[in-house]
């Protein structure tokens, strides 16, 4: 399966699930994870504690992160539940979902990548792969 010159695009911490993308295409790989395409990323997350309306209002309008540049913001976040909420942000600075969330007063419990760009995570078993389907490449080549 995995060939020479294959790389992550992105990464996921160790616990972190969802969706990674592997390539062995370093045109792609650069769209999709230099700053300045803005590709989103949709995170599921589930936190210690309620996620209250001031905390969405926060990671939308943005919040510092200790040792970055600049504001953070979210460029969607709805609320699934008391302790639920997705997030989609756009740049992807080291441990940037924790960090927001921490930022605002809460701490993620479980954090999952939904999507990247276009691209959304199948129902496939956790662990599991799929090689894109024709679709998913168009998809992804959009991007570039």
């Amino acid at each position: 399966m995995i060939h020479r010159g294959v790389q992550a695009v992105g990464r996921l911490d160790q616990d972190t699930t969802g969706l990674l993308l592997l390539t062995d295409d370093g045109k792609y790989l650069q769209a999709l994870t230099h700053p300045r395409k803005h590709v989103p990323k949709v995170y599921h997350v589930t936190t210690y504690d309620p996620v209250t309306p001031e905390q969405i209002e926060m990671l939308t309008q943005g919040v510092n992160l200790h040792q970055e540049k600049g504001v953070f913001a979210a460029t969607d976040v709805a609320l699934l539940g008391t302790h639920q909420l997705t997030m989609t942000i756009h740049q992807g600075v080291y441990h940037q979902v924790k960090r927001m969330i921490a930022a605002v007063g809460n701490k993620v419990e479980k954090l999952h990548r939904h999507q990247i760009g276009q691209l959304v995570l199948p129902e496939i078993e956790e662990g599991g792969w799929v090689y894109l389907s024709e679709q998913e490449k168009q998809l992804a080549q959009n991007i570039i």
